[in-house]
């Protein structure tokens, strides 16, 4: 082989790499990894996001949109007297919170459908009861018609419409939020394939 011929192999397999770097670059930005590994979902009518809110944690603090600003959290909604889907609920979020507790840009938002049983005592009860710090896992109570207003119209986790006073919200759904407020994904949260699934996703949405 010739040195020219050498040259000209040498050129084009510089070429080949570089194409191929600059391929994986443009899959990793439009898809969000390499190799054509989608990212997650923007779930809701175009632009939606989780509106403001106001609540009341476990340890009597307010809990506002700037605190999760900026932050990865799951949203769920429970009442402490359920004895149907909610312990299989947080017995599963107890999973995702044992994986993420130690991430300061993580957080779990648990909120009661049953304000006016679920006080603050009450509610720090029960987060003692499924080790939960209030760092990063709040357990939320408030206005009940701000709480079922965010849940159908923020999380999109309960498709029922007001009922006066004989209005509950009772979803086994989490939604899972990224940093700037949009829904990236639903799971079923008393099933365990779902909630694995919900793991996974949480460690693609850090990698965004």
């Amino acid at each position: 082989m010739s040195k020219k011929t050498k040259g000209l192999v040498i050129f084009f397999v510089v070429l080949s790499i570089a194409f191929l770097g600059y391929a994986g670059y443009v899959i990793k930005g439009e898809k969000g990894t390499f190799f054509g590994v989608e990212k997650l979902p923007v779930l809701g009518t175009a632009g939606h996001t989780v509106p403001g809110f106001s609540f009341t944690d476990q340890e009597g603090n307010t809990r506002t949109q700037a605190d999760v600003k900026g932050k990865i959290y799951v949203a769920e909604y429970f009442f402490t007297t359920c004895t149907g889907i909610c312990p299989k609920m947080n017995a599963n979020m107890e999973k995702v919170y044992k994986e993420y507790k130690d991430k300061p840009d993580f957080l779990i938002l648990s909120h009661t459908v049953d304000p006016e049983h679920d006080s603050v005592p009450v509610l720090k009860t029960y987060a003692a009861k499924h080790g939960a710090d209030s760092k990063n896992w709040w357990f939320l109570t408030g206005d009940k018609k701000q709480l079922y207003r965010l849940a159908r119209q923020g999380y999109l986790v309960d498709d029922g419409t007001p009922g006066g006073d004989e209005d509950f919200v009772h979803t086994q759904w989490f939604a899972l939020v990224d940093k700037v407020g949009r829904i990236r994904g639903l799971y079923e949260g008393t099933k365990e394939k779902d909630v694995q699934k919900l793991i996974v996703d949480i460690d693609r949405l850090m990698n965004e």
